[in-house]
């Protein structure tokens, strides 16, 4: 099992974090497969359905008995019950969409990883004060990439990761590097209702490993 900073190193090697939510947990075995199948060894499933935590739980055992290798987070993680509940069950680590003080100190009392999100310089300020150096910039589409270039000179020792906004194409996927993100986390642009209504798990098989590929060009 790696420590805390053995993790974090981890997420920022792996560049990209796929993330996904589905109530039918044969849907969401199908996706860790293929995401598996493409390259893929770091996953986030977000607490956002009715079936979040037993599904999540699930998913662990169908990892423990197939892919051994793989780390599996959980996301949206946004009050320290929750916290406290997925990382008993066994969560590698957690994500946040907002910084919050009781979720560090659950995190910290467990020596878990934890990637809080914020959007403004003040909270940025607060997390990195909290001793944060991996923090998710959310929403992305809403920010930009611009706007990690006006940003990374005001707090050089933090690294980025950017969700929402991120999508498959390699202009994008340029932009968010060039402009300093160490890794992307992508939801519906990867993995999207269409192809999950059809069962086209192939597709999604086949645009994640293009994904792996054109961001392993632009990081080599």
């Amino acid at each position: 099992m790696m420590t805390e900073n053995q993790m974090k190193d981890y997420v920022k090697k792996v560049k990209l974090l796929p993330l996904f939510y589905h109530d039918d947990i044969t849907v969401c075995k199908e996706i860790v497969k293929v995401l598996y199948a493409a390259g893929i060894r770091c996953i986030e499933f977000t607490n956002r359905g009715p079936k979040a935590f037993e599904n999540f739980k699930l998913l662990l055992d169908y990892r423990n008995k197939n892919y051994s290798d793989l780390v599996i987070a959980i996301g949206t993680i946004q009050n320290q019950k929750h916290a406290e509940i997925y990382i008993e069950a066994g969560a590698d680590f957690l994500v946040s969409p907002i910084f919050d003080q009781s979720i560090a100190d659950v995190a910290y009392l467990h020596k878990k990883l934890w990637i809080p999100a914020c959007m403004t310089p003040t909270e940025i300020h607060i997390a990195e004060s909290a001793g944060y150096d991996l923090i998710k910039l959310f929403p992305g589409n809403v920010l930009g990439p611009g706007y990690i270039d006006a940003i990374k000179p005001l707090f050089p020792s933090i690294s980025f990761l950017v969700t929402g906004g991120v999508d498959i194409s390699k202009e994008n996927l340029n932009a968010w590097f060039k402009a300093g993100v160490v890794g992307v986390g992508m939801g519906s642009k990867l993995i999207n209702k269409e192809l999950l209504a059809s069962k086209n798990y192939a597709s999604i098989e086949t645009q994640t490993a293009n994904v792996l590929e054109i961001i392993n060009s632009i990081k080599n």
